[in-house]
């Protein structure tokens, strides 16, 4: 079994649940393992998987995208165009917010998942 992947991949976006959080950037950090559906790579970047594609989704997502309110909303948009490659068998993302307003001092907000749904 082959994975290719890219981690913690910081970006800048104004997302959230809160309307207040689309007014300024704040730091998301990424983490997508794609893995393969066979073995054969011939030396070809076309039989694998792209870790600079992944880097471009996670800008078109969170970059370069209108205000999203849920870290799960990302990770949809990003396992539907991954999985439109035929060579992927399974997707692995997570996702961090450092500096999510939470009620108490500490903490991390994550949002992790993987692709097919079980």
């Amino acid at each position: 079994m082959f994975k290719v992947g890219l981690e913690n991949y910081t970006v800048l976006g104004k997302h959230g649940a809160y309307d207040f959080e689309h007014e300024y950037e704040q730091p998301f950090v990424v983490s997508i393992w794609v893995e393969l559906n066979h073995n054969q790579f011939d030396d070809d970047l076309s039989k694998t998987i792209n870790y600079a594609d992944l880097q471009h989704l996670v800008h078109e997502v969170i970059v370069n995208s209108p205000p999203i309110r849920l870290m799960e909303t990302m990770m949809t948009k990003m396992f539907g165009k991954i999985s439109e490659n035929k060579l992927v068998k399974k997707i692995s993302i997570r996702i961090e917010k450092p500096q999510a307003k939470l009620p108490n001092d500490g903490g991390l907000a994550i949002v992790e998942a993987e692709w097919p749904f079980e």
